[in-house]
């Protein structure tokens, strides 16, 4: 048989031309070897049998393979093809099962072996004039193929295939001659493999293409390709992040926790601008990193935190009263201790009271003039005047009546009891009621200006204790008195 000549062999030759033009002006992809794929081949089988003169024939092979994993990769195929030699023709159809091994892990070409096991059935078309008549020309019989080959991407979508291996059989059937040793071929293919998704299809549909995922390296088997609770289109889409670190702005949150959680931006470690990262605000301070002043004092979180020593989710650290931004900005006291001078009185209170909390000297008040009686004594009060024969009390009378009431007001554990007293003009019994009025009057002066009315009670004794001889205007006088004793 002429080789050269053989219509099938021209079809091989146009076929590689073909491949050869299209891997010329196919830009080159990256090879993806795990999932399902599909291919076909053809080429040229040469027998290996008792009869020497070999002769090539035609070989067509398809198959559907799944990878395991880059290197380790299934397939199921089918062929078709003649088995020739000098005096005989056998038409063989191969069905296998092969285990695909690629040892390295290049990106754009692929060199691999097989191995397997299958069936083949075989018809002796041509049988040599020497053949022998016993022998069954057709049946089934097992096969063992090995061999290799090499992958080379074209694009997305195809992957070109060349290889060639030894198929063992178990049969001494194939050309119709018995011998020594079982029959054999040798197989020779270049096809084309269906990789898979094409460029345009998104496998894990997170919103990028195949290629665009090549383009940034992200899986495009894994939506979320950098496990930030993000996926990889949202990324780079929406968000502006980097979808292979799930930490884009290093501030201690997953991006996804930034967007989806705490609404802080993934791109911006400090959201707030308070000085502060966003983790440091949330896993550490516990401050709002949306918000530079976390408890609304008029300070910011870091100024609190590295400046003063403030505690930034309380406005008022020493609760004295005053918020920290106001002892820092405004009085300038110390916002960690309740009295900056030491004087006993909080920040907040001098600050109510008008007076200089940086200055202890007027943290205790001057007393007011008071009244000094000791318990169970009783004193005068001079300067209480009443019009004659009423309990109205005159105007001039109020100086000593405030003289009673900063005693009160200033010494509240005293309790008083105001007398009434009057001289002998007229009866005793009009004398007794009108001390009894008078010193209610006394005591309802004192309440209306703050005085707890329990702590004043009252009694009238009329003439009946004089403290002068009635016998003259001057002695009168100082009978018709009001006492302040002190009961407690």
């Amino acid at each position: 048989m002429n080789f050269i000549g053989d219509t099938k062999m021209i079809r091989i030759y146009t076929f590689i031309i073909l491949a050869v033009v299209l891997i010329a002006n196919t830009g080159m992809s990256q090879l993806q070897r795990t999932g399902w794929s599909n291919g076909v081949g053809i080429g040229a089988v040469f027998g290996e049998t008792e009869i020497r003169d070999r002769a090539a024939n035609y070989y067509a092979r398809t198959f559907v393979r799944y990878g395991f994993s880059n290197q380790l990769q299934a397939e199921v195929g089918i062929s078709l093809a003649e088995v020739q030699g000098e005096d005989y023709l056998t038409r063989i159809v191969p069905l296998d099962l092969r285990l695909v091994f690629s040892p390295f892990d290049f990106e754009v070409w692929n060199p691999f072996i097989y191995g397997g096991a299958g069936l083949l059935n075989f018809k002796v078309k041509h049988a040599p004039s020497y053949a022998d008549p016993t022998l069954k020309q057709d049946g089934w019989t097992g096969y063992l193929p090995v061999g290799g080959g090499v992958q080379v991407q074209l694009n997305d979508l195809a992957v070109l295939e060349m290889s060639g291996g030894y198929n063992y059989t178990f049969s001494d059937n194939l050309n119709a001659v018995k011998y020594d040793r079982k029959d054999a071929y040798w197989g020779f293919l270049f096809g084309i493999t269906a990789s898979g998704e094409s460029g345009d299809a998104d496998l894990d549909k997170d919103g990028l293409t195949n290629r665009e995922e090549k383009e940034l390296k992200t899986d495009p088997k894994n939506p979320d390709s950098d496990n930030d609770g993000l996926n990889d289109g949202d990324e780079v889409k929406k968000y502006k992040t980097d979808p292979l670190n799930n930490d884009t702005d290093n501030d201690g949150l997953k991006d996804g926790e930034e967007v989806n959680k705490y609404k802080t931006d993934p791109t911006n470690a400090d959201t707030d601008g308070d000085g502060l990262k966003d983790g440091e605000e949330i896993l550490k301070y516990h401050t709002d990193p949306l918000k530079a002043d976390s408890d609304n004092d008029g300070l910011n979180d870091k100024d609190e935190i590295m400046l003063y020593k403030t505690d930034p989710t309380i406005s008022d650290t020493d609760a004295d009263g005053l918020k920290d931004g106001e002892e820092v900005t405004r009085y300038k006291t110390n916002p960690l201790n309740v009295d900056t001078d030491g004087g006993s009185v909080s920040d907040g209170k001098e600050i109510a009271n008008n007076t200089n909390p940086l200055d202890p000297v007027d943290d205790v008040p001057k007393k007011k003039e008071e009244i000094k009686v000791e318990v169970g004594k009783a004193i005068v009060l001079e300067g209480i005047v009443f019009k004659t024969g009423s309990a109205e009390i005159s105007p001039e009378s109020d100086a000593i009546l405030t003289i009673a009431f900063n005693t009160l007001e200033q010494n509240p554990e005293i309790e008083v009891e105001i007398q009434g007293h009057t001289d002998n003009s007229g009866k005793r019994i009009s004398n007794m009621k009108l001390s009894q009025r008078r010193a209610e009057a006394v005591k309802a002066n004192l309440v209306s200006r703050g005085i707890a009315p329990t702590r004043i009670s009252t009694k009238g004794f009329g003439p009946d204790k004089p403290i002068a001889p009635n016998t003259t205007p001057e002695g009168k006088q100082k009978n018709r008195r009001i006492e302040f004793f002190r009961m407690k």
